[in-house]
């Protein structure tokens, strides 16, 4: 019986389609792509092994023309696909729409050579019934220019790979690849790697104060921190440069506080009084999100849901197949009417017509050359199903349930609000009585007065010391001239920190802002790098092997153009002029391979790459030339040489361990790693309980301690090992301490419903489980000296993702006279402080966390109660700034439709 056949990618999209087309068709999946170049010399065919291009599968010297072979997987799915559309009288192509998609199209059509029968091109971009039957219904041509332009990028990448990549293999390493932007996203990496070996630390002091408006007002207590001292302003960590000295920008201009003159200056304070120098109110407002698109779908998805790139986009694509969302490799942020229309209405349900704004919202990209025939990421349908109402699970429900409220909180209204910043006034005194310098502090808040959107989604932020949206900071309602007293005027020390490493959701916005390569395959870029083994991951983030310097150190000397983040960039333009219909393929491939006029082509850099010094590549000095230490990127992993005691050089050898990140391997490290090499042990003693020797080691992984079995112990007998805590070293380490290592993990013991909680070391650090659920601890003494209510406090505090849980109390001192209520030592963000729940007082200089007591804290605490009630003030940070927009260019649409050219 003649039918309709219709081709997808997936089976699973197959199935879903296919039910909602209903008889007359026939749907069958391509299973990905049913060609490709020659992946291996293995597929390549005999007639063109002997040609001068058969290694590359691309005939260079004549249009670039690929060589596409069906890999052998597939073959027998082809022969299935020919066989039903020999009964078939028309072939529709339903593949997705967008490069990779029409270029799979385009190999279907050329592979099966339909003849006699109508071939049309479905898309859609939702796979609901309405959307398959009005794609059916409303077909059109092949566009050949997508297919050339993405042609255009596998070839380009074709002669990246290929002719890069065997240099690796001869100067650095075998089995290793480069990648048009794997490459480029590698030396992201490392560079940033680079900035925290060259950073150094630099302190900086201020004060903070808790100042008191007074009794008639209800907020009466609000924290400020300290902005100028007769005028100048006063040094922040951001007026600190990587070499630790204030910038340029900043000095002269800032008053850079040290300890003692920080301490001296809140001495000077103590019996001041303020006045408000200034009100400064301005109204706030805040829009909401755009929609997703596939690179801030990635971003949110990995800070809330802790989700890979690839786990994310995997999940997603389960999502489209099964009719949930719409496609999910998008760069734009265009709504259609009906998704528009259906968020309004799930607006107006669920918190109201006051939420719902007068007009639509509208959405322009801000990707450059975004494929505005997309939408973005949303609920599929012309009415959005709740979470609730899928039926989904696990994965798949967070990403639906994030992708959801991220769409209906497009189309409501602003947040709106106030934002207050007051500055204080006060002169201190010298230690003579005398008036001394002039001070003002700065306090910022916040009130949201109308929430709007933010009631249904709040975006997560990279950087945990950033203020989210919704975060509100209330201050008193003081005016000009208003008196007010500070409760408490502390001297607190700062250090800079190093540039943070990125993680998979900043390396993607920072790939995205840069303009190297497409969203759609970043989640591909991240898990190459991550499989070849040039990055690895330490919690979330992104750490360059010392391999990765190497490679990237080649790149730099020997294809400066080809890892130019600015040319990479450029080649991304390029692509998209073909695929635009504006530039022509073959012009663009020459001359990156040949070159053209004075820059200089792939294969003559290749061709004359000279004499590479291979060793010379693997060798990085570690610290300046005195130290005489040298870090080598050998077969087996990096390792160091060093001098021995009588200054031979290069007579000591020690692996580095390899979760040791490059920036932390200083002077010190590599001494201590070459004085204890790997393999060698110290004997510590007998272990007094088992009889066993007990020694330390220098391993893989760092130091540790361990048994020594009997020669006789059963094969399958494992001896105890136990790392040594960050806090230990090989030359320190002593039996006693071994043994208390080899006791982890501890059981502390057992919860109220019977479960046990134990204290173990982990590779993130130390922290505590009971069944599937874990909570950090402190510090690594914790694990031995944490009792069991403890313990259970930790677990009775919810548990926060992304965050540390609350640390156990560094000490109980019993209860407090006046609260009754149980006091103990904490530490916060501004010292240790002692409390009873109610009221938190800090810990003076001359007190210790080891001699204070019950008496002492009692007396602090009533101190405290003195001054007023305390209230929590909200986390501050500065808004989150605006991201970089870039201009989209228009892309000229075009009527034309190429002939499709007849490959080989």
């Amino acid at each position: 019986m003649a039918h309709k056949l219709v081709i997808v990618e997936s089976p699973a999209k197959a199935r879903t389609i296919g039910g909602y087309l209903g008889q007359g068709y026939v749907v069958e999946s391509s299973i990905g792509h049913i060609r490709d170049l020659p992946q291996s010399a293995a597929d390549t065919p005999a007639k063109i092994k002997d040609k001068p291009w058969g290694r590359l599968a691309v005939d260079v010297d004549h249009g670039f023309e690929p060589y596409y072979v069906v890999p052998r997987d597939k073959r027998a799915h082809i022969s299935k696909l020919k066989s039903l559309l020999k009964d078939a009288d028309e072939l529709y192509l339903a593949t997705d729409e967008d490069r990779e998609g029409e270029a799979i199209a385009w190999h279907l059509l050329d592979e099966l050579k339909p003849k006699g029968i109508p071939v049309k091109r479905m898309v859609f971009h939702e796979i609901t019934k309405p959307a398959i039957q009005a794609a059916a219904a409303n077909p059109r041509e092949l566009d050949m220019d997508l297919v050339e332009a993405q042609e255009a990028r596998r070839i380009l990448d074709r002669l990246y790979g290929y002719e890069v990549s065997p240099v690796l293999w001869k100067k650095v390493m075998s089995g290793l690849s480069a990648g048009r932007v794997q490459s480029v996203a590698t030396r992201l990496v490392v560079d940033r790697e680079r900035e925290r070996m060259r950073f150094r630390l630099a302190s900086y002091w201020d004060l903070e104060g808790t100042f008191d408006a007074g009794s008639k007002h209800e907020q009466r207590m609000f924290p400020a921190r300290i902005h100028s001292v007769d005028g100048a302003r006063v040094a922040r960590g951001s007026d600190f440069g990587p070499d630790g000295l204030l910038k340029s920008s900043a000095a002269g201009k800032v008053v850079h506080l040290d300890r003692s003159r920080a301490e001296a200056l809140a001495a000077g304070l103590e019996d001041t009084t303020y006045e408000v120098r200034s009100v400064e109110a301005k109204p706030y407002r805040r829009s909401p999100y755009a929609p997703f698109r596939t690179t801030t779908l990635q971003q949110e998805a990995s800070r809330k849901l802790g989700m890979s790139a690839s786990v994310t986009m995997s999940v997603a694509q389960r999502l489209y197949e099964n009719g949930f969302i719409t496609y999910m490799r998008t760069d734009s942020t265009t709504l259609s009417d009906a998704a528009v229309g259906a968020a309004r209405a799930q607006v107006r349900e669920l918190y109201g017509a006051e939420y719902v704004p007068d007009a639509p919202r509208v959405y322009a990209s801000k990707v450059k050359n975004a494929q505005e025939a997309h939408e973005a990421i949303r609920p599929a349908g012309d009415t959005f199903r709740t979470p609730a109402q899928t039926g989904l699970t696990g994965e798949q429900f967070r990403l639906y349930e994030l992708i959801w409220m991220r769409t209906v909180a497009s189309q409501m209204k602003d947040a709106v609000g106030q934002s207050v910043t007051i500055r204080l006034g006060g002169r201190a005194q010298t230690p003579a009585g005398g008036p001394g310098e002039d001070v003002v502090f700065s306090a910022s808040g916040r009130v949201i007065t109308f929430h709007g959107f933010l009631k249904a989604y709040v975006e997560g932020t990279d950087d945990a010391s950033t203020a989210k949206d919704d975060a509100e900071t209330r201050l008193p309602a003081l005016e000009e001239g208003d008196a007010v007293s500070a409760a408490s005027v502390t001297a607190s020390g700062h250090e800079t920190k190093p540039p943070a490493r990125y993680t998979e959701a900043t390396l993607i916005r920072e790939l995205e802002e840069r303009e190297i390569g497409r969203p759609s395959t970043y989640a591909s870029i991240i898990g190459t790098i991550l499989n070849r083994g040039y990055v690895y991951k330490k919690g979330t983030a992104l750490v360059p092997a010392w391999l990765a310097f190497s490679v990237i150190r080649l790149l730099e000397e020997h294809f400066p153009r080809q890892i130019s983040y600015e040319f990479t960039a450029q080649m991304e333009d390029v692509l998209d002029e073909i695929a635009a219909g504006r530039k022509e393929r073959n012009t663009e491939l020459a001359e990156f391979y040949f070159g053209s006029g004075d820059v200089e082509g792939l294969k003559k850099l290749v061709d004359e790459l000279g004499e590479i010094d291979a060793r010379e590549l693997a060798t990085f000095p570690v610290g300046d030339a005195e130290s005489g230490i040298h870090l080598r990127v050998g077969r087996y992993g990096p390792y160091l040489e060093g001098p021995d005691d009588d200054g031979t050089a290069f007579a000591r050898r020690a692996n580095v361990p390899d979760d040791l990140p490059p920036d932390e391997l200083t002077v010190a490290k590599a001494k201590e790693l070459l004085a204890n090499p790997a393999g060698e042990e110290i004997a510590l003693g007998s272990h007094p309980e088992t009889g066993l020797e007990v020694v330390a080691k220098n391993g893989r992984f760092g130091p540790y301690v361990t048994e020594v079995l009997p020669e006789d112990a059963p094969k399958n007998a494992k001896p105890r090992t136990g790392s040594l805590f960050k806090s230990m070293s090989l030359d320190t380490v002593t039996l006693d301490d071994a043994v208390k290592l080899l006791s982890l993990p501890r059981v502390v013991g057992a919860a109220e419903d019977g479960e046990e909680i134990t204290a173990q070391n982990g590779r993130y650090g130390p922290y505590l489980k009971k069944g599937s659920d874990s909570r950090s601890l402190a510090s690594e003494d914790q694990l031995l000296s944490i009792t069991l209510d403890e313990a259970l406090k930790i677990y009775a505090q919810p548990k926060q993702r992304g965050r540390a849980a609350a640390a156990a109390p560094l000490k109980e001192l019993g209860n407090d006279p006046v609260s009754g209520q149980p006091v103990v030592v904490k530490a916060g963000r501004f010292g240790e402080y002692v409390t009873d729940g109610e009221y938190n007082a800090t810990l003076r200089k001359e007190d210790s966390v080891e001699s204070v007591t019950i008496e002492r804290a009692a007396e602090l605490l009533a101190e405290r109660r003195a001054k007023g009630p305390a209230k929590k003030a909200a986390k501050k940070g500065a808004k989150k700034t605006a991201a970089k927009k870039t201009t989209k260019k228009s892309a000229a649409k075009k009527t034309t439709k190429k002939a499709a050219a007849k490959k080989s």
